[in-house]
């Protein structure tokens, strides 16, 4: 694993942003693990989610694009921290754009914050964690409505690899709906791998117990 993978892993703990305990989720499912994005508060914070979020959209999908899009609301701080973060390790400018949940009829007004959109926009979106696709079910439409634009990809922090409505993951389901291709910084996988019985910020958070409780968990929720 990338050693950058395994200090966004370190960093998403020790920003109580993954949490390890019971917890029931939107979907009604009881999850030994959580995620929550809005836990990142600091401008130091976001300076290093943005770097993880650029180097993972680096290795997957280059940065031959346009414009990074954050669907609203938590994407909009991604996107503008990933953009600066591009900037800063690739010396390349993207511009970042969000929708708006409702349309603005005076002053800036439209449905998009940020760059507008144009035909041959290449456009990379970005998200914190996706289960069903709501968001992008929302958003991919605003998109298409500006005109010519091509999605390239959509990136998410951490693959929760679970199914999402049907028998595959909500990243496949995505991929297989939408046709382009949907990454993510992290799998469980890879959390687990890292963190199982080992030592981070001082505890072990993923002990023989919370990973029989996973390892539980994947037996009827996971991807086959």
């Amino acid at each position: 694993m990338e050693q950058y993978k395994q200090e966004f892993i370190d960093f998403m703990v020790d920003a109580d942003v993954l949490k390890f305990g019971d917890f029931t989720l939107k979907s009604g499912r009881k999850s030994p693990f959580f995620m929550n994005a809005g836990a990142y508060v600091t401008g130091c914070q976001l300076r290093k989610l943005g770097e993880y979020y650029a180097r993972a959209i680096h290795d997957h999908y280059g940065l031959d694009f346009d414009v990074l899009f954050g669907p609203a609301y938590k994407g909009i701080p991604l996107a503008v921290a990933t953009a600066m973060a591009i900037s800063e390790l690739y010396g390349v400018d993207v511009r970042y754009c969000s929708n708006r949940k409702e349309v603005k009829d005076h002053g800036d007004t439209g449905i998009l914050l940020g760059s507008s959109l144009k035909d041959g926009d290449r456009v990379v979106m970005i998200e914190d964690v996706t289960t069903s696709g709501k968001s992008i079910e929302e958003t991919f439409p605003i998109l298409m409505a500006q005109g010519n634009i091509t999605v390239k990809g959509l990136m998410v922090s951490l693959n929760r690899m679970e199914r999402g409505k049907g028998e595959k993951s909500a990243l496949e389901e995505i991929t297989e709906l939408y046709g382009f291709k949907a990454s993510a910084i992290v799998s469980m996988a890879d959390v687990v791998e890292h963190l199982y019985n080992k030592e981070c910020g001082g505890r072990i958070v993923i002990d023989d117990a919370i990973k029989s409780a996973i390892d539980v968990y994947y037996r009827e929720y996971g991807v086959k």
